[in-house]
């Protein structure tokens, strides 16, 4: 207990850096050019207060469950060395873990056109594929850009035959689908697999399962689109608070509490299940190392179900009425700076950051710091944020911005190391997770009902953007890294050899 309390106060710290920014950020804007009621503040200081509490909590967790937990099934799997064994789990890792994704629920009500179960049932079998494929090119080694380069171009051929006000959605889904669950669990699996391998280029191929992994949602919600050909999709704007007195506010939480608490029960339970099932046949962990793996379960889902009602009670009505608010300023243009620093400073609240960044640290010895990771994911989001209020106030069609940018990327890749491509495809899903569908995407949703846009077409694709523009922001970080080293190499020749003729192992042990 003694140990874990210092474990529990750098946690503490990391979220209060995370989270204070937004609160700071929000109560300028509400005390001078946004005045919002006060029912609308105190929900979302009490959510920020749960928010802050549960990314502790689950970041404290996921590093003592669900990261050993992958690893050990990705090892376990692996070592059969039977190819339908492999394709077999690991079409049925993706398609349990994406049911148990809590974002997919939100995404499901958003496209009333298709039935509920169906949405889940068609992404999840989309990620499992895909995981599948992931999986083949870690054991083949296939390189990753041709296989993101591909899918791409499938993505944006079908694009062109589904309805315009089905497109955001189904892009939307890409990032909605690799949150806080998910990702923790799918890169521990790669990183499980890697260590099974002993070539020179397992590292950087651990990282690319996320990217791939993205994909399938996207296509598969682009096909449902071609089926049901659905005319439009619904926007249900978030019940505004209205209470008078401390009461009122607790009994507002503690409504939406008993959900969140079903609902993350349901998603754990499937990666419970399935682990327990590799212990009993094949794992074979000690008491002590099970009883640890429980502890952080537990610290996972206390921290996802306070994080989760903090970010859906707290934070979703007042990211809606302060873009409607700020929307609806004799300059509204100001809407697009201000997105921009919210973006900036929101991905650091998003509990999956937390686990990519750690994990890159970790895979490449410290080449890639925490630090210089979380800033290129803040300065991506921020433009991504600011072209989608561009969007917003414009109503160009999310196309627009997705293939060149999607282009860009695929571009650089060829002059960037192999791991940070692989890293920054990765990113694109990471960052685009809850804190981004529970105040960015009702931020967007409220201005864009504030300057009388298309709520579907214009307010929708946030998510893809935020997922977007991470992709290129590391990429060019590889360059910035790869430009320092070649400068350090030049001033001492004989010391240290050029960073651009080492391969990506060689890059990870500098």
């Amino acid at each position: 207990m003694r140990g874990s309390l210092p474990k529990l106060k750098e946690k503490l710290l990391e979220a209060l850096k995370a989270v204070l920014p937004i609160v700071g950020i929000v109560t300028v804007l509400c005390f001078s050019v946004a005045p919002i009621s006060p029912s609308i503040l105190l929900c979302f200081l009490l959510g920020a207060a749960m928010i802050v509490v549960g990314v502790m909590s689950f970041t404290l967790g996921a590093e003592a469950s669900m990261t050993p937990m992958g690893e050990r099934v990705g090892a376990a799997v692996t070592r059969s060395r039977s190819l339908p064994v492999i394709i077999a789990m690991g079409f049925l890792l993706g398609f349990l873990i994406t049911i148990s994704e809590p974002d997919l629920q939100v995404l499901a009500g958003q496209v009333p056109a298709v039935p509920n179960m169906t949405l889940i049932l068609s992404v999840a079998a989309g990620v499992g594929v895909f995981l599948v494929l992931a999986l083949l090119r870690m054991l083949l080694g296939v390189p990753l850009a041709p296989m993101l380069v591909g899918s791409y171009l499938v993505v944006f051929a079908l694009a062109f035959f589904v309805p315009k006000d089905f497109l955001a959605v189904a892009f939307d889904s890409g990032g909605v689908t690799t949150g806080p669950m998910t990702v923790p669990f799918i890169m521990a699996l790669g990183v499980g697999i890697s260590a099974i391998r002993s070539d020179r280029r397992a590292a950087d191929d651990s990282f690319g399962l996320v990217a791939l992994c993205s994909v399938g949602p996207i296509l598969a919600v682009l096909v449902l689109g071609m089926i049901f050909r659905p005319e439009d999709g619904a926007y249900t704007p978030p019940v505004l608070p209205e209470i008078s007195d401390s009461v009122e506010l607790w009994a507002l939480f503690r409504s939406g509490l008993p959900t969140y608490i079903k609902e993350i029960a349901v998603s754990l339970l499937p990666i419970v299940a399935l682990f327990g099932l590799f212990q009993l046949l094949v794992l074979k962990l000690s008491a002590r190392t099970l009883k640890k793996i429980g502890v952080g379960l537990a610290y996972t889902y206390v921290g996802l179900v306070l994080f989760l009602t903090g970010a859906n009670v707290g934070f979703m009505p007042a990211g809606n009425y302060l873009g409607q608010v700020m929307a609806g300023l004799p300059c509204r243009w100001i809407i697009v700076p201000v997105g921009m620093v919210i973006g900036y400073f929101i991905v650091k609240a998003e509990p999956a950051v937390y686990v990519l960044n750690k994990q890159v640290e970790e895979i490449t010895d410290g080449a890639i710091s925490s630090s210089a990771m979380g800033a290129a994911l803040s300065l991506g989001v921020a433009a991504s944020i600011g072209l989608a209020m561009v969007r917003v106030l414009t109503g160009v069609s999310v196309l627009w911005f997705l293939i060149p940018g999607y282009a860009v990327a695929i571009l650089l890749s060829p002059f960037v190391p192999k791991i940070f491509t692989a890293i920054a495809f990765d990113s694109g899903g990471v960052a685009s997770g809850p804190m981004t569908a529970a105040f960015l995407l009702p931020f967007a949703q409220g201005a864009c009902a504030a300057v009388g846009g298309n709520i579907v077409t214009d307010a929708f694709g946030v998510v893809a953007m935020v997922a977007m523009t991470p992709l290129i922001a590391i990429q060019v970080l590889g360059v910035v890294y790869q430009a320092r080293q070649r400068a350090a190499a030049k001033a001492q020749p004989a010391q240290q050899p050029a960073f651009a003729d080492l391969d990506d192992n060689a890059i990870i042990e500098l």
